[in-house]
């Protein structure tokens, strides 16, 4: 077991919280444990193991994983997809379209129009990625069982889905 500090004091292995917090101090763990796991992972940016580890950063991870699952698609329906700016996906495909990870096409049905796409070399760096982080996850989930993960998985899908609809539901639409 690590050492306990403020990092781990309120986790249910650190021991420190009670069995049945109140309703206050549970959301008080809660949000902690939030925190810290935001943290830890942007130390480690959960970028896997061995050399491809810290290798991707989130953000191109994250735009090749949604190309790589629903197929080219211009800048708009990405970002929309992604819940940010327009501009935003604008700035951080520039990277992946000057290393060959991305590659920008004309729409088939609108020539003027331009649709983002996986390139093989992108495909190729997303899998050698992916392999890595999942290697990560089951060191880190070693000892978990498969129950254990299932129901951890479920619990931070719902999570991130409850809060991309709050943020949905406080921002204005996009106007571009």
């Amino acid at each position: 077991m690590p050492p306990q500090d403020m990092t781990t004091a309120a986790s249910p292995s650190g021991g420190a919280a009670p069995e049945h917090p109140g309703p206050d101090r549970l959301l008080d763990s809660l949000q902690h444990q939030v925190a810290v796991f935001a943290r830890r992972a942007e130390q480690t940016r959960l970028g896997g193991v061995g050399q491809v580890r810290n290798s991707m950063d989130r953000a191109a991870y994250l735009l090749l994983n949604r190309l790589d699952k629903e197929g080219p698609m211009g800048v708009k329906a990405l970002a929309a997809g992604m819940g940010i700016d327009s501009s935003t996906v604008t700035r951080q495909v520039a990277p992946l379209v000057d290393t060959g990870l991305v590659k920008r096409t004309s729409h088939p049905e609108d020539g003027r129009a331009v649709v983002l796409q996986l390139s093989p070399r992108g495909q190729a760096r997303l899998e050698e990625v992916r392999a890595s982080r999942r290697e990560l996850m089951s060191q880190v989930t070693d000892g978990w069982t498969q129950e254990e993960r299932d129901t951890f998985c479920a619990l931070l899908t719902r999570f991130n889905g409850s809060l991309a609809a709050r943020q949905a539901a406080y921002q204005p639409p996009q106007t571009d």
